[in-house]
């Protein structure tokens, strides 16, 4: 298959690129109002199971479906591991983090994932950290133990040990995922296809010995949610967004947007007050992933 050239127009990349940080903006929010009416077991399942209904559209549109066997030929060991770690071990630890904390809490702690793939890249790319990736990890958990602690730093109190502990793991394994991924040679949307459908078995198995599968229209409605928002549509707005960009760093930068935004809906949606170390705690974050960003344009 021949690849298709895509005309190059930053100003539909940056609409692209809105959309799709406007979707996951909304997660977190989508996440919580799920989680009132069905396990965070159920949620993975309903999630991917729509999930590969959008993939799959995707897919047939960009007629890759003839690639699909030979790609998966080419490194089934590969997806196997991708499957495992996304949708199926990312996806249940996350929920189960956002079950435990404030979304207000899961949703920035979960958005240092790119400080810690900094962290994994030293033993799995053979990278080494710089001075400012050192500076940034500092900035950046500072953030984290702020938000966690609801400022609190010398008390160390927080609200739920586990939750914080599962929105790190979760990170972890985000990041595990996307150094993993650099090794697939197949098309994006395909090779994020074959990984779902990969992972299917094993989500229903885990939902089938655990909490079963009724459940209430309400959960279907976030599961479908979540399934199209988070997993599916906005990844590939993102790629399209990418794809269509002739500045590219000017994409990327909305992403920061993302985690305000999500406090807004947390507020008006869900009706948690927003604790000011939360926006402290971001704010952290925010800097230590951008400065990150920033020395390594620079250099």
């Amino acid at each position: 298959m021949t690849d298709v050239v895509v005309e190059k127009n930053q100003r539909q990349a940056m609409l692209l690129g809105g959309l799709a940080v406007l979707c996951w903006s909304t997660v977190a929010t989508a996440f919580k109002l799920s989680l009132q009416y069905v396990t965070p077991f159920q949620l993975l399942a309903g999630a991917t199971v729509v999930s590969i209904v959008v993939l799959s559209v995707a897919v047939t549109l960009q007629r890759q479906w003839g690639e699909l066997v030979g790609c998966f030929r080419k490194t089934p060991g590969l997806f196997l591991l991708l499957g495992l770690i996304n949708p199926c071990a990312y996806y249940a630890i996350l929920f189960q983090a956002y079950d435990l904390l404030p979304a207000q809490q899961a949703q920035p702690l979960n958005y240092t994932w790119g400080l810690m793939l900094s962290v994994l890249a030293v033993p799995l790319l053979g990278q080494t950290l710089q001075r400012a990736d050192i500076v940034a990890l500092l900035l950046g958990y500072l953030g984290v133990v702020v938000i966690s602690t609801r400022g609190d730093l010398l008390a160390l109190d927080f609200d739920s040990p586990l939750g914080v502990a599962l929105a790190l793991i979760s990170t972890l394994l985000w990041a595990l995922y996307w150094i993993f991924n650099t090794r697939s040679t197949a098309p994006p949307t395909l090779g994020l296809l074959i990984s779902f459908l990969v992972s299917l078995p094993l989500v229903l198995l885990l939902v089938a010995f655990t909490d079963g599968f009724a459940m209430p229209w309400q959960g279907l409605v976030g599961a479908a949610y979540v399934g199209v928002f988070e997993m599916g549509l906005a990844f590939m707005l993102w790629l399209g967004a990418m794809k269509k960009a002739t500045h590219t760093s000017r994409v990327s930068n909305l992403i920061f947007l993302s985690p305000f935004l999500s406090l807004v809906f947390i507020s008006q949606i869900l009706g948690e007050v927003i604790h000011p170390s939360t926006y402290i705690g971001l704010v952290l974050i925010i800097l230590a992933v951008g400065y990150q960003q920033w020395a390594a344009q620079r250099a």
